[in-house]
């Protein structure tokens, strides 16, 4: 991972900023600066169904949450489409005070979102067993808030606002879930291309080192990172029970 100090980094913007415009995954490394931006660029990789079709924008069905590993073999993304468009240019924190900035929802409506469904708390995933993370559709209760369509840690009741970069709305966790960064190809096709806001992956890895051994093979195989494509399937698929309060 590289750390640009603030002055490289605006040399870097200012001689290359129609680039970042048009691709930010062309970007390699963390960026840190005072205008709002925290960054980590990884492979482009095409999400697809359990058959290795392409998926597309317009076949998500709103309010269900799916899930897909990224940027590395065992962290889990959970991708959603809400019902209504979301908020755009919503500032953000990390819990180390670094200030960063959630563009919006992808796709024709700006209603696609998606996010590391590690908790921000206790680092709480979905696993094949079993997953106490996940959206609640706006007709849910939840015992998390006074109103749902929102992201639920069922574990100790963190929430996060979907529609606004998976802000802290309530509960314990200290920071946003870090959003992953998607784009929308001319063909309805999803792509990730990186990760935005500060992650827990390291911390995950650390912690879940018979896990990694349990689901995939080992911990240097859960470490590898995605490439060329991400199977996507619904919460209920990937998770043989699912818990929510």
């Amino acid at each position: 991972m590289i750390r640009m100090e603030r002055r490289g980094f605006l040399k870097v913007m200012a001689a290359g900023a129609a680039i970042v415009a048009v691709n930010p995954s062309l970007i390699r490394g963390t960026l840190y600066a005072d205008d709002g931006r925290l960054y980590m660029a990884y492979e482009k990789v095409q999400l697809v169904d359990g058959a290795g079709n392409p998926i597309k924008a317009s076949s998500l069905e709103k309010e269900v949450t799916y899930i897909f590993n990224y940027p590395y073999a065992s962290t889990p993304c959970m991708i959603i489409n809400l019902p209504e468009p979301t908020q755009q240019e919503v500032t953000l924190k990390s819990e180390a005070g670094e200030e960063y900035v959630w563009k919006s929802g992808v796709g024709k409506d700006r209603t696609i979102v998606a996010y590391s469904a590690i908790c921000a708390h206790q680092l709480t995933h979905p696993t094949p067993n079993d997953s106490f993370i996940k959206y609640v559709p706006k007709a849910t209760p939840t015992m998390a808030y006074s109103k749902s369509g929102i992201i639920v840690c069922s574990s100790h009741l963190s929430a996060y606002d979907a529609s606004a970069g998976a802000k802290v709305l309530g509960g314990a966790a200290s920071q946003p879930l870090a959003a992953i960064v998607l784009t929308v190809a001319d063909d309805d096709t999803i792509w990730a291309v990186g990760v935005l806001g500060s992650d827990k992956f390291q911390d995950y890895f650390r912690a879940f080192k018979p896990e990694l051994k349990d689901f995939y093979n080992g911990i240097a195989q859960g470490k590898q990172l995605v490439s060329i494509s991400a199977k996507t399937v619904k919460l209920t698929e990937y998770s043989k029970e699912i818990i929510q309060y």
